[in-house]
């Protein structure tokens, strides 16, 4: 059992905190205050819904599901890096105003590490208490090489990988070194890059085709994509339990997606660097024209590719961008995937195939 002082504030400090200084302070059960304003940019559901509630409680929309059933790592992250006072009763308001000064409040918590001061705590994921905690990697310094020389097993990594950090300041070092911005993409990277490539493989497949040919086929290579989209997800970026237990397994796996789970917000690393794009892309293209006629096979590769590029920067708005309201159950399948099951909901773009080999994301709350 360790405790946390934290300062006593009205309810009409924490209504006009907002318009006073700008920080968005929010309620859990009308009684702990957390100041989530530097959460506002990694917020997977963008930071204009957090803001929405500045000053207010938000016990209910995070129970929610219509919105969002938010996970416990959702609720640790409030405990861990925001709370910074507690809202009080209205007896402990009256005391308060008639004193004139600030009384400490005693939160007891169970585990966890004493907190010295309130400045210790951040939003972001604090480095050297989490690697102190958990003994896995520290963000301070490069991770590749942390895990090639590490003396983790198997099981310690997967248990780890899959438990999000917030990294809070761009992204953090995989390399360290010159090779540091082959792991950077930004999403625009991918529109900008690859559709002048995929219409010019539909044009090459035009020049052989008839229209109605070439969008059958275009079609045809959509949904295929969406086949492989689950596919590899599932059976190649979650091979996890399947990995050997050796350090160069558990390496390799980090640097294809396992970064991904662990910083699930780092937007440098939500769509796929084209240099490894072109590795993965240059099988599927073989094969495409190794069973079809070249112009079938042009048409049909510029529909898979489109799909390619479409989930990429779907995935990047699923984590980073405020989606319209029929929408929102893709970013709520994609979202329970990375904090509550990763081993259901392979499908980014749909959970069709999802439903198909039953890995859809299951509500267990509704099971009795």
């Amino acid at each position: 059992m360790s405790s946390r002082n934290l300062p006593l504030i009205t309810r009409a400090e924490l209504a006009g905190a907002y318009e006073r200084t700008g920080k968005v302070l929010i309620t859990l059960n009308h009684r702990k205050v957390y100041d989530v304003t530097e959460f506002l940019g990694a917020h997977p559901g963008g930071g204009d819904l957090i803001e929405e509630y500045a000053g207010r409680d938000v016990s209910e929309i995070m129970k929610d599901e219509i919105s969002h059933t938010h996970s416990d790592a959702a609720y640790e992250l409030l405990e861990d890096d925001c709370l910074r006072a507690v809202l009080a009763s209205e007896l402990e308001e009256k005391e308060l105003l008639q004193d004139g000064e600030r009384e400490l409040f005693k939160v007891m918590e169970t585990g966890g590490d004493d907190v010295d001061s309130e400045s210790e705590l951040t939003v972001t994921t604090d480095f050297s208490q989490d690697y102190k905690k958990n003994k896995f990697l520290d963000l301070n310094k490069p991770l590749l090489w942390q895990m090639i020389f590490g003396s983790f097993d198997k099981e310690f990594y997967l248990e780890q990988v899959h438990k999000p950090r917030h990294y809070g300041k761009g992204s953090a070092p995989i390399f360290g070194n010159f090779m540091e911005p082959l792991s950077l993409t930004p999403w625009w990277v991918v529109p900008m890059f690859w559709v002048p490539v995929d219409m010019f493989c539909l044009y090459r497949g035009f020049q052989g085709l008839a229209i109605w040919q070439t969008i059958m086929m275009y079609g045809i290579g959509l949904f295929v994509w969406t086949f492989i989209e689950y596919c590899m997800h599932r059976f190649l970026f979650h091979l996890d339990h399947y990995l050997p237990n050796r350090q160069w397994a558990l390496s390799l796996h980090f640097l294809l997606h396992g970064v991904h789970h662990y910083l699930p917000m780092d937007p440098y690393r939500l769509v796929m660097p084209p240099a490894l794009l072109v590795i993965l892309a240059s099988p599927f293209y073989k094969l495409v024209h190794s069973v079809l006629p070249y112009h079938f096979a042009m048409a049909g590769f510029a529909g898979g590719f489109m799909g390619y590029i479409l989930y990429d920067c779907t995935h990047y708005f699923l984590h980073h961008v405020s989606l319209p309201k029929v929408l929102k159950p893709v970013k709520i399948h994609h979202l329970d995937h990375h904090y509550k099951n990763y081993e259901l909901g392979f499908g980014v773009t749909s959970n069709f195939w999802d439903k198909v080999f039953g890995t859809e994301m299951v509500d267990t709350s509704k099971i009795k």
